[in-house]
């Protein structure tokens, strides 16, 4: 008697993943995924239901894979700053079609954030306020700072995620940072005058 096989949900979301850095988004139907994991279309089926419901488990595994890869080592806020944005520019150069999935729109979870709360989140807020204290600036203008930075930064990571620009990621990394100076002292400016 033959053994059953049984395929995990772990093990279609990660085949799933691997088709969207790979292939991009529209690749993946149940029947294109189960040729890539060697199974027939039940286990997806089994475990997801349909289609829609794939493309949110997907879509949440997407968005914490992202996540671990951007969360910020240990050392001082600044640093972990410059971290999550080299890990942003690291996904646009690497992993062009996983950023349009999750920032340019593709996600059926929608836009990743509102412009309104990407300084303004309570995720951000301990980050915002250690780099305040270290800059001597006030938490308003940090959070001024780190909006135009990220708006800044996806400007860039767009047109490498979509190829419309290409340079090498030093370089990159330097004008997010000669931006980044430049808005700091745009407010320190501010707070003089």
């Amino acid at each position: 008697m033959a053994r059953k096989v049984t395929v995990s949900k772990e093990v279609i979301l990660e085949a799933a993943l691997a088709m969207l850095i790979r292939d991009g988004y529209a690749s993946i139907n149940i029947k294109s995924l189960a040729a890539e994991i060697g199974c027939s279309t039940q286990p997806i089926v089994w475990h997801f239901e349909n289609m829609e419901g794939l493309r949110m488990a997907l879509a949440e595994y997407a968005r914490e894979y992202a996540d671990k890869k951007a969360a910020p080592k240990k050392g001082n806020a600044i640093e972990g700053f410059e971290h999550m944005g080299e890990s942003y520019v690291n996904m646009a150069i690497k992993e062009p079609n996983l950023f349009k999935f999750l920032y340019l729109g593709e996600s059926p979870l929608g836009k990743p954030y509102e412009l309104k709360d990407i300084s303004g989140a309570k995720a951000n807020e301990e980050m915002i306020k250690n780099i305040a204290e270290l800059t001597g600036l006030s938490f308003e203008q940090i959070a001024r700072v780190i909006k135009s930075t990220i708006i800044y930064s996806h400007g860039i990571a767009t047109m490498l995620a979509t190829g419309v620009y290409k340079a090498p990621k030093k370089v990159i990394m330097a004008m997010i940072k000669n931006a980044s100076e430049a808005f700091l002292i745009k407010e320190r400016m501010g707070s003089n005058g």
